[in-house]
């Protein structure tokens, strides 16, 4: 059996690399550093000890003062890694990352690069509350100068952390809290997984879903369930903005169907972005319209049974097929 690793481990090993390779990369967040115990979910633990805590800062719990720090940061030529601790404290610094980080390129005409990465998590399957669960990255995927990542298995989160710090752009990974532990192959030591490129993970003919993250597991388990009846393409996008709309466009022009999934709430989250793009591009060749699958739109519950029911899962996906191959 392949050697294997967490998710956990995956982003470790991914800063342990980064930061080997070039001392200009450090790492802010609250925690972070081996005394406060390496984070909230140990996952740099052992950083500080090998870097100092020079290159590894345990913060203040200021949202605000991290983005700030990390943005300055990087315009002087270092390459920060930014641990906000959970997606939606994000809102408390969305102005030193929205307003500045994301656009400065732009209004320097080029001159000032800012390359910051943001690591940060969040998810249902921990009852956390809707304080701490909320997918926001359609969000920050409607901000040019953002590239938005999130991975499905853990070689591909070492690859993606990887690329983002090396990213001359500002860049945002996304963790699922409830999959941390979860394990896969280890890949060989530098492994990247390019920033913008969307991987097919079954090929199919009658229908592709598109989808990331945790869902990425859902659709896999459905389209191998269905597999004497539908044949399935599954695509894991992996970045989420900008997303690679010619492996998309490619698959729905062999299957004419789609069908779009991710946790977030279903109303103007990214679904409707590439359900729009997929019908502005293919619609008449297209034997049903796109379906999209997400969550309720309400708050993330935190009792265990509504949270459950709040999700998108296999059980609306199964649905969601029936819908496009019925109207076909």
């Amino acid at each position: 059996m392949s050697e294997q690793l967490n998710f956990g481990q995956a982003h470790n090993l991914a800063l342990t690399e980064a930061m080997e390779a070039d001392e200009k990369v450090i790492v802010l967040g609250e925690d972070v550093g081996d005394e406060q115990g390496g984070g909230v979910f140990k996952t740099m633990y052992g950083l500080s000890g090998k870097f100092g805590t020079d290159r590894v800062r345990s913060t203040a719990i200021a949202e605000q003062s991290i983005m700030g720090a990390a943005v300055g940061a990087a315009i002087a030529g270092y390459r920060p890694v930014a641990d906000i601790m959970f997606m939606n404290f994000l809102t408390v610094a969305m102005d030193q990352l929205v307003n500045h980080a994301a656009k400065l390129r732009f209004m320097s005409g080029g001159q000032t690069g800012v390359p910051l990465h943001v690591m940060t998590t969040t998810g249902t399957g921990r009852q956390f509350g809707g304080q701490h669960s909320d997918w926001l990255e359609s969000w920050f995927a409607h901000v040019p100068g953002l590239t938005i990542v999130t991975a499905s298995n853990p070689a591909d989160a070492k690859g993606l952390i990887l690329s983002c710090i090396e990213s001359d752009n500002p860049t945002i990974f996304i963790q699922h809290l409830a999959m941390m532990r979860v394990k896969g192959p280890m890949p060989e030591p530098g492994y990247r997984v390019p920033l913008g490129k969307a991987a097919v993970l079954t090929e199919g003919t009658d229908l592709t879903i598109v989808s990331y993250g945790r869902q990425v597991l859902d659709c896999l388990a459905v389209a191998d369930r269905l597999k004497d009846d539908v044949s399935i393409e599954v695509i894991d996008l992996r970045t989420i903005s900008p997303f690679d709309k010619e492996t998309v466009l490619n698959s729905v022009s062999k299957t004419k169907r789609a069908i779009v999934m991710h946790e977030a709430v279903k109303e103007f989250g990214v679904g409707a972005e590439i359900s729009s793009v997929i019908h502005e591009s293919l619609f008449d060749s297209l034997k049903a319209p796109v379906e999209r699958v997400g969550s309720k739109f309400s708050p993330v519950p935190f009792n265990p049974s509504l949270e459950k029911d709040w999700t998108a899962g296999e059980a609306e996906l199964e649905i969601a097929i029936k819908n496009v191959m019925g109207r076909s």
